[in-house]
């Protein structure tokens, strides 16, 4: 292929380390001025892109800018929710691969979850189609760990890092009276319980608070929660509890919907939140005794304090070995992580390739031999799964105002 072009984008909500991605992509670009003349970013996604929104990294990012990706939170290019059409006829394809000819693209990249990589489908399979030679290439991204054929994700290992470390100061600070009381922690996590279930890793010893954990994998029943809530008081008067905020009973009815109705966001998924405020005021009411609900909400995706050293390093590695597959002529994969451990049982993360399209649109929930105690708890299976990639600590340099300094898209 001659000289070309790379062009770059975000997609989804963001996360810790979805920059450092970009970080991986953009800084391998750079480094093969041979093949690839300029590195573009699509500001706001494809949708950005389509509407001529676009900017040269050499321009916006030079020198030593560029390495502040790697502790800036939040999506740098900003991000979009635009789902393309289903249909490979619509007119939008032949105008976006017309705008890749215009600025001689070679190689595109999105960096997101699973509508992303739907983004990445829909366009590798059209270049088949039509027969170009753009490569397309998709870098995962999310914090629900939910993409299929990759061991875990960027992104989960620093909100997991988050989740684990907020709950335990929570329950530092639940356990200060000698008094019943429920703390009710509402975390992420529409269909997939993954950071919910890292709220286990707040433990510091068997029987420590949180005493019960819920996940959308099983069907939440109230009363039975109840019961456990009132079983839990034999072992602390505090008793904390973590829920993912997609918890739902038998019939599919999301808790949250108990108390009130939902919205839906552009692609037509429930806006969900409140399942903690429901279940604060029904234990007040059933059970009569003190009751809280905390909701992370985005902070448990944009806290660049409790940055994954081991998180960072493997989404910059994805990035980097994106790059270097493009190079060598792949497109229509996304890069996936691959688990080993050597002989000591020592944690160990290399990259591989996947097919796109056997991953768009699916979703990898907790295994439901991790799940225990009637779904009210996770196994250590899961402890051991989740550990390694919440290791390690990033310093994040601070200005002079005291604060963490980051790069912003002007």
């Amino acid at each position: 292929m001659a000289k070309k072009n790379l062009i770059v984008g975000q997609s989804g909500g963001p996360t810790a380390v979805i920059n450092s991605s970009l970080y991986g992509v953009v800084s391998e670009a750079l480094a093969h001025p041979d093949e690839i003349e300029h590195v573009y970013g699509m500001e706001n996604g494809i949708e950005g892109f389509l509407n001529g929104t676009v900017l040269d990294f050499a321009e916006a990012l030079p020198g030593e800018k560029l390495s502040y990706l790697q502790h800036t939170p939040g999506a740098y290019l900003g991000s979009c929710r635009y789902k393309l059409p289903e249909s490979l006829e619509d007119p939008v394809y032949p105008e976006l691969f017309r705008k890749f000819e215009e600025m001689n693209i070679g190689y595109f990249f999105y960096i997101g979850g699973n509508d992303s990589m739907d983004t990445v489908s829909k366009l590798s399979r059209y270049a088949e189609r039509i027969g170009s030679d753009i490569r397309v290439m998709g870098e995962p991204k999310t914090i629900d760990n939910d993409l299929v054929h990759t061991d875990h994700t960027p992104g989960f290992g620093s909100a997991a890092k988050y989740v684990a470390s907020t709950v335990r100061e929570i329950i530092l600070d639940a356990n200060v009276y000698e008094k019943k009381s429920v703390t009710i922690i509402e975390i992420m996590g529409r269909h997939a319980g993954w950071l919910t279930a890292a709220s286990a890793l707040a433990r510091k010893y068997t029987g420590d608070n949180p005493l019960l954990i819920y996940l959308p994998e099983t069907a939440f029943d109230v009363e039975a929660f109840l019961k456990k809530v009132e079983e839990a008081f034999e072992k602390n008067c505090n008793v904390v509890v973590c829920v993912s905020e997609g918890i739902h009973d038998a019939e599919g009815t999301f808790i949250c919907e108990y108390d009130n109705s939902v919205g839906t966001d552009s692609f037509g998924h429930k806006m969900l939140a409140g399942c903690g405020k429901y279940l604060e005021n029904l234990v007040r009411e059933r059970l009569g005794v003190k009751a809280r609900s905390v909701e992370f909400n985005v902070s448990q995706r944009c806290s660049a304090s409790m940055l994954s050293a081991a998180d960072q390093q493997e989404a910059v590695a994805a990035g980097v070995f994106g790059v270097q597959a493009a190079l060598k002529g792949e497109t229509g994969k996304m890069i996936s992580f691959v688990r080993q451990e050597d002989a000591d049982g020592i944690y160990h993360m290399t990259c591989g390739l996947e097919d796109v399209n056997e991953i768009c649109n699916e979703e990898k929930t907790v295994p439901l031999e991790w799940i225990c105690n009637d779904g009210s708890d996770v196994t250590d299976d899961f402890i051991r799964y989740a550990k390694p990639l919440i290791q390690g600590k990033v310093d994040v340099p601070l200005g002079e105002d005291g604060l963490p300094v980051f790069v912003y898209r002007k």
